[in-house]
């Protein structure tokens, strides 16, 4: 039987903390899952391009070794996608996030740092993390590390989140006016656009 295609993450937050803190849609209504396992996790990260392919398979190798450290990794990453959601949420909605959700975050970025690097190529020089054996949450440090740049960052003030009534999703407005108020044009704006339009019809069929 063939095996099924992984699902496609969306990467429209404009940070890499924010979309890791929407692949779970529909807050509070109806929570829709993206990261159901570690597989899913890892899944993420490639797409993000958090790994590369080789070190996403040395990863899912390390699991197989270790699943439930793997297990244990994959609940924390939950945790704190939470609690970024929770702190960036907080602040598109101009309020002061928790001092617990802070402390989450400056405990993973405790746990990152001491693996950053900076790595010369072609006469410059980059951000990067240390080449060693897989760590399993190796997934989590340029998260915590892009949380950590985005709270510090002059952008800080153009977090948004999407206007639709039942989408949660975070994104950073970059637009000329700074007016965006949908997560994605393709599909919150459309479906917004679509209801004003059936709503138009349906008031002026009533008016008949």
């Amino acid at each position: 039987m063939a095996q099924a295609a992984a699902y496609q993450f969306d990467f429209s937050g404009g940070s890499l903390c924010l979309d890791f803190a929407n692949t779970l849609g529909d807050r509070p209504r109806a929570a829709e899952e993206h990261l159901e396992d570690w597989r899913a996790l890892v899944s993420w990260a490639e797409q993000a391009k958090v790994v590369a392919s080789r070190e996403a398979a040395a990863l899912r190798a390390a699991a197989a070794r270790d699943p439930k450290g793997a297990d244990r990794v994959w609940s924390r990453a939950r945790a704190f996608r939470e609690g970024l959601y929770r702190i960036f949420s907080a602040l598109a909605a101009s309020r002061a996030p928790s001092d617990a959700d802070l402390a989450l975050l400056n405990s993973e970025l405790a746990a990152a740092m001491p693996h950053a690097r900076v790595h010369a190529s072609d006469g410059a020089f980059h951000w990067g993390w240390e080449a060693a054996k897989p760590s399993l949450d190796r997934l989590l440090w340029p998260i915590a590390r892009s949380a950590g740049d985005l709270l510090a960052s002059a952008e800080r003030p153009d977090l948004r989140e999407c206007a639709s009534g039942v989408c949660s999703w975070l994104f950073l407005d970059r637009s000329p006016t700074r007016r965006r108020r949908w997560c994605s044009m393709k599909t919150c704006g459309n479906r917004a656009k679509a209801r004003r339009f059936y709503s138009r019809h349906r008031d002026a069929e009533a008016g008949q």
